[in-house]
């Protein structure tokens, strides 16, 4: 498999990068340090298998335009997409093989499975999501709460997200609250609290370093060699 990694002067771009070695055959960071080319027009066209994203949500255009004028797969890591480029995503798709999850933790993907059983079996219970991450990080909900939150909705899709619940008001009947905290360096913990009245399930997650971040986008881009167009995520590498 050769890769082409986009953010690859950041945190997560350089794990990346270690894990894959020499199969890196291209390289592109924004801060344009360490003699990276600052854009994919100074890369230019390389032969590769998959473009892997950890930039910025607002690069997908440009990772997904390259994408398709190499004829690679694209697998998206980022998070915190606006509606505009999640649709771009999606019409991607159409064209490319596209993987695109808002966590790349295959202990994530259980997790969603794992909710959205426990949702069927408690179909009447409060179910309320609290995800915690370190103080730099810019957007909230994370995705993985979204992603918590739209694997429960598969199971009651009247649910309605709450996020960042205020002011005065009781809690409706079909709201599922996300709440977001921020401190310290905390890489990432996600709950899922379903309370039926008499009995309260908790599921929970914490993630101990990145590196599992970085070793499930390798594993999804490995995962999409030989794929043909269309949008794959966690969901579908569990198979």
């Amino acid at each position: 498999m050769r890769a082409v990694v986009c953010g690859a002067n950041g945190a997560m771009g350089q794990l990346i990068c270690g894990i894959l070695g020499d199969a890196v055959v291209g390289k592109v960071s924004i801060d344009g340090e360490n003699g990276v080319p600052k854009t994919f027009a100074q890369l230019g066209p390389v032969q590769a298998d998959v473009v892997i994203d950890f930039s910025h949500h607002t690069a997908v255009r440009d990772v997904l335009n390259y994408a398709k004028s190499i004829g690679s797969a694209a697998v998206i890591g980022t998070t915190g997409h606006t509606e505009e480029e999640k649709q771009a995503i999606y019409a991607a798709a159409r064209e490319i093989p596209v993987f695109y999850s808002g966590n790349m933790s295959l202990g994530i993907a259980v997790l969603c499975r794992l909710a959205k059983e426990a949702a069927r079996y408690f179909p009447d219970a409060d179910i309320e999501i609290v995800e915690t991450h370190h103080n730099r990080k810019v957007d909230a909900p994370s995705g993985t709460a979204l992603m918590l939150f739209n694997a429960i909705k598969e199971v009651r899709p009247q649910a309605v997200a709450n996020c960042g619940r205020a002011g005065e008001g009781k809690r409706e009947k079909d709201e599922i609250g996300i709440a977001s905290l921020r401190m310290g360096s905390v890489v990432g913990i996600h709950e899922i609290h379903i309370h039926s009245g008499s009995q309260c399930l908790t599921l929970r997650h914490e993630a101990v370093t990145r590196s599992m971040l970085a070793e499930g986008a390798v594993d999804a881009a490995r995962f999409m060699a030989g794929k043909g167009m269309g949008l794959y995520n966690m969901e579908s590498m569990l198979g």
